[in-house]
């Protein structure tokens, strides 16, 4: 009786540590996975072109944000720009100032049906919240995102003048 206890208690060791192992494997594969999900929005040094002076104006028809550039050359795409906790899609004019329009958000509460019938209801449109901008920039700070060889890269421009 013994040996059979002694058998059965070193089968149960031997159990909890491979139990033990494949719980740490489990977790490891776990925060592999989760690492590699995470988007890494890297700032780039932007040596490919000079940028002047970047100021904004603001007016009741929104923010006009303003990017003086020197040197633009062809290979690059503007996408977007970040600037008060907002994003736009930027323009470029004569290929000289990259261009931002910040238009404002009225916010107009929709007619909303309320009734005990399902179908009544159907119209009713499900409230959109704003975006959330995935950088944290000060009040003269924004991120321009660019392509270049079809890669999203941003770059941060500081010290932008409100006129």
């Amino acid at each position: 009786m013994g040996l059979f206890y002694g058998i059965t208690f070193d089968f149960m060791l031997f159990k909890t540590q491979k139990m033990k192992f494949l719980k740490i494997i489990v977790l490891l594969l776990i925060g592999l996975v989760v690492s590699q999900c995470v988007t890494v929005r890297k700032l780039q040094d932007l040596s490919s072109f000079e940028i002047g002076e970047a100021f904004y104006k603001e007016d009741q028809s929104g923010i006009s944000l303003y990017i003086p550039v020197k040197a633009y050359p062809k290979h690059i795409v503007m996408d977007s720009v970040y600037f008060h906790g907002k994003q736009t899609k930027l323009e470029v004019k004569n290929g000289e100032i990259l261009i931002g329009q910040f238009k404002p958000v009225f916010i107009q509460k929709p007619d909303i049906i309320m009734s005990n019938e399902p179908y009544a209801e159907y119209g009713n449109q499900i409230p959109k919240l704003p975006k959330k901008i995935p950088f944290k920039l000060k009040e003269d700070e924004c991120i321009i995102s660019y392509k270049k060889n079809s890669t999203v890269k941003y770059f941060k421009i500081s010290g932008i003048i409100k006129k």
